[in-house]
């Protein structure tokens, strides 16, 4: 083919798109102003773009600049054909996640989500209905209640016990050590124990191979994807086949490593030889309720798929931004470690579950951190199922609704010294101290509010909690030679969760 001919299939399918665009947008002319008027108001676009260019590599902090440039608390967002409203406050996101929770309880579609979640049949990304509702009870019922958390206490302890020892190693030695990469590992052995049970440490490659498939999948299913912002350019193929090549791959992997784990479970299940356990592990607990749910294979793979991706990456990137503010603000670091060592018996080494319950302070640093960071700074989309009006404007049905929890938090409307690092403010003295992080603060949205709110919050709060204050209590903390707390990055890096772009690298020594 000649070059002038290859030339023109490129450009075949966007010529075709701009006459589209033309099209519409003279038949969109002709609407009256009234109705004009209804929809939410939009920052100025490009023709076919839209807003797409104002997007970056960080789009919580673009939209948030967007926002606070135009003074919009609800604002119309057209990226390229697909258009999304942003919701930048507090009383907005009242009427999204409660007043029309219902309107807004379902999720957009996307080719990632569909391939790598088997429909998708998970909690996360499934459209609201029967089947969600099925799942989101029994997880909440039989995975994740208050009690079966619990019950994880002494698996959660002796996975501390053994970073307690890694990092005792590197205190004789004098060595730094990787804290992003230990805690990341922290978080994902007690997920891997409370999925898969004692089966998770028969083979070393699993722990490998599920660490490379998590960093793979978070920018396919929690990204902004071409294909979506172009779905006439997908029809040619051009764009889908790409995305669709590399979720297949994704969805290969994981299908080789949960088959693996679920057929292990599965033989123990018809072996004369089980072991009596009083602690179900997840998948154990899957297969036990299989009937009585319908659950199919490829329902239980979701949903462990759910349990992988909400409770690893978000617990350990909050603790890995926990850390560095920590080491960035040596004061509170040293108010903080008054108060763990204080409530800790002398000469106890480990801090326990138990001895959590009277720590404030470590519940406030961890709420601050959870306020300028949210590790999930866009909420999942929420997709409308049908009309309404919020704030005076027409929401049409089919509509995909965006979250801004990063802008929410960093607010100075809502908050004293909102770019500020300042645990205080959850204390009882101090003017945020009547805020929580359960849902019912529509300032505060780590963890989402309503119907689709993440059923994981005592799961992960649990694990951060007693690594968090293990590290304060067994260990002073030190930069490598030559580097100060001002050089610590809080670079991030944009994903399905946000993390921190460079590895924390840190020196313990062992308190006496």
């Amino acid at each position: 083919m000649t070059a002038p001919g290859a030339w023109f299939l490129l450009l075949f399918p966007v010529l075709v798109l701009l006459v589209r665009y033309s099209v519409a947008t003279l038949l969109s002319g002709k609407r009256t102003r009234e109705q004009q008027d209804q929809q939410p108001p939009s920052p100025p676009a490009l023709p076919i773009l839209g807003h797409i260019h104002l997007v970056g590599s960080l789009p919580h902090v673009s939209f948030g600049t967007l926002a606070k440039k135009h003074g919009l608390d609800l604002m119309m967002l057209r990226l390229g054909a697909m258009p999304v409203i942003v919701v930048t406050s507090p009383r907005v996101d009242e009427a999204v996640l409660r007043t029309h929770d219902l309107v807004f309880a379902s999720r957009p579609s996307a080719l990632a989500t569909e391939i790598i979640l088997y429909g998708p049949s998970d909690i996360g990304f499934t459209p609201y209905g029967g089947y969600w509702r099925q799942a989101k009870k029994l997880v909440t019922t039989h995975l994740l209640n208050v009690n079966k958390v619990r019950s994880f206490r002494q698996a959660r302890e002796e996975e501390v016990t053994m970073v307690m020892a890694q990092i005792s190693k590197a205190a004789a030695a004098g060595t730094a050590v990787d804290m992003s990469g230990l805690l990341a590992s922290f978080i994902n052995d007690v997920a891997c124990r409370a999925v898969m049970g004692r089966f998770f440490r028969n083979e070393s490659g699993r722990y490998t191979q599920l660490r490379e498939l998590i960093g793979h999948t978070s920018p396919l299913i929690g990204g902004f994807n071409v294909e979506e912002f172009f779905p006439f350019l997908a029809r040619f193929g051009v764009l889908s086949k790409v995305v669709r090549a590399k979720s297949e791959r994704v969805k290969r992997r994981w299908d080789e490593l949960l088959d693996r784990a679920i057929q292990d479970h599965e033989e123990e299940e018809h072996s004369s030889l089980k072991p009596a356990s009083d602690q179900d592990d997840f998948i154990q607990v899957l297969l036990s309720f299989r009937q009585e749910y319908d659950l199919t294979r490829e329902h239980i793979k979701a949903l462990l798929l759910d349990v992988f991706f909400a409770g690893i990456e978000t617990s350990a990137s909050t603790l890995d931004f926990t850390t560095a503010e920590l080491m960035r603000r040596p004061d509170i670091l040293r108010k903080l470690q008054a108060e763990i060592r204080s409530r800790v018996p002398e000469g106890q080494e480990l801090v326990t579950g138990t001895d959590l319950a009277d720590m404030p302070y470590l519940r406030a640093v961890i709420k601050e951190s959870l306020r300028l960071h949210p590790v999930t700074p866009l909420l999942a989309p929420h997709f409308s199922t049908e009309s309404c009006s919020i704030d005076g404007f027409a929401i049409p049905a089919k509509m995909r609704v965006v979250i801004n929890a990063w802008a929410i938090g960093r607010d100075e409307r809502f908050w004293e010294d909102a770019e500020e690092f300042v645990p205080e403010r959850f204390l009882d003295s101090g003017n945020a101290a009547e805020i929580d992080f359960k849902g019912n603060d529509f300032r505060l949205l780590p963890f989402g509010s309503g119907r689709r709110m993440c059923p994981g919050m005592n799961f992960a709060m649990a694990n951060i909690e007693v690594m968090l204050a293990n590290l304060i209590h067994r260990f002073d903390w030190e930069l490598p030679l030559g580097k100060e707390r001002h050089d610590i990055d809080m670079t991030e890096v944009f994903g399905i969760v946000v993390h921190r772009k460079q590895k924390l690298l840190l020196v313990p020594k062992l308190h006496v």
